[in-house]
Order: C-alpha cells, then sequence, then structure tokens
C-alpha cells in the first residue's frame, strides 16, 4: 500500500540531534497521573512518567537545562472554551495541579504554570532555553493528543530541533497517541524512545565537560 504522504515528499529526512539538548516536561501533574482523578490513570501516561524520570535523571546530572509545567487557573471564569469538564478542576492549589515529585526536582528545574494547551505559549520557557542555548528540544509529558502536539509544533516554530521519545509521552488512549505522532513525524519532530536521548545526552556531556 503506498503512502500518499511520502508521495508528496514528508518524511524525507530526519531532523537529528545537535548541539547543546533541553527537556520540557509538559502537565505531568495528579490531575492527569493520579488514577482518583477523572483524567487521571492512563497506562501510557504512567510510563510516560517513568521513562521521564529516567531521562531527566540523566539530564539533570549533565546539567542539561529542564522546564516543568502544569495547568491551573486562578478561577474557572479565566479558562479558555475547553471542552474538557474536568479541566475545571485544575485551579491554583488544587491536588491536581501539583506536579508529580517523581518527575519535578524544583531546587533544579525551572517551573512555570501555563493556561493554554502549549508549554511555550506565554510562559518564559522558549526564553529560558534560548537563553541556555539550547538547539535540540526534547519534548515529554502528556497528552499526547493535545498538549504535547500543541508544544511540539511550537518548539518547531520557535526553530529548535524537536526530537519526542515515544515512551516519555503518554495519551489516554494508544490509537491517538501513535496517530498523532506518526504525523508530527512526517513534519516536525523526530520519533525516537528514552534510551536514544539518554544516549546523545551522555555523548554531548562527554564532548562539553
Amino acid at each position: 500500500m503506498s503512502d500518499i504522504y511520502q508521495e508528496r515528499s514528508y518524511s524525507q529526512s530526519d531532523v537529528g540531534f545537535a548541539g547543546k539538548p533541553g527537556i520540557v516536561v509538559v502537565d505531568f501533574q495528579k490531575g492527569f497521573v493520579d488514577p482518583k482523578y477523572p483524567m487521571g490513570g492512563a497506562d501510557l501516561i504512567e510510563r510516560g512518567v517513568q521513562n521521564t524520570a529516567r531521562l531527566l535523571e540523566v539530564g539533570r546530572s549533565a546539567s542539561v537545562p529542564v522546564a516543568c509545567c502544569y495547568v491551573a487557573y486562578n478561577k474557572k471564569r479565566e479558562m479558555p472554551h475547553w471542552k474538557i469538564s474536568a479541566v475545571g478542576d485544575l485551579l491554583i492549589g488544587s491536588p491536581e495541579a501539583e506536579l508529580d515529585k517523581r518527575i519535578y526536582e524544583p531546587d533544579y528545574d525551572v517551573g512555570v504554570r501555563k493556561t493554554a494547551p502549549s508549554i511555550f505559549f506565554g510562559t518564559s520557557v522558549a526564553s529560558f532555553m534560548q537563553k541556555e542555548g539550547v538547539e535540540t528540544m526534547i519534548v515529554t509529558g502528556c497528552v499526547t493528543s493535545g498538549c504535547i502536539r500543541a508544544s511540539i509544533i511550537d518548539s518547531f516554530s520557535l526553530g529548535f530541533r524537536t526530537i519526542v521519545p515515544e515512551d516519555c509521552v503518554g495519551d489516554h488512549d494508544p490509537v491517538p497517541h501513535h496517530q498523532n505522532l506518526e504525523d508530527v513525524s512526517r513534519r516536525y519532530a523526530d520519533i525516537v524512545d528514552a534510551d536514544t536521548c539518554i544516549d546523545y545526552i551522555e555523548q554531548w556531556r562527554k564532548q562539553n565537560h
């Protein structure tokens, strides 16, 4: 069966790793991770947390810049027109807004609150990564079909080489998880795994420290 996208020149090259890496972690907060909340408890998201924690341990030891975000609002009136009712529970100071302790290291990471899907929209993350001299952006977090896709597109638009370790992102449903990653891999980003990112970070550390 022919691939209509390849026939039209999509997926013709890899983005590739180059230069200093940075890691962004999108919305690994209790509202998406803890099964006692309506949006929490998905197997792919839990897998993503575990692999991202492993990636971050190596990244921090190599002095790789890390930014973690959570989505939360002062009040429901502040929220955009979300079609997800449980987002209404993501209020500042609520348990659902708390970042998972397995991935957030407040003494090292830059932590930001966001109010839109992308980690870059309306936050200081892009300017922080640019100041740090980051060329390759490793995108982790959840949900693949929503805030991860938005963050990938913004990372691409900001000029970063965008790399997505498939086992460090997660969705409620494996079908849109894989479909969205397949689609962004045609256009904006390389889809790899955590071990590939770890190998590059180790290589970069040896060359630069």
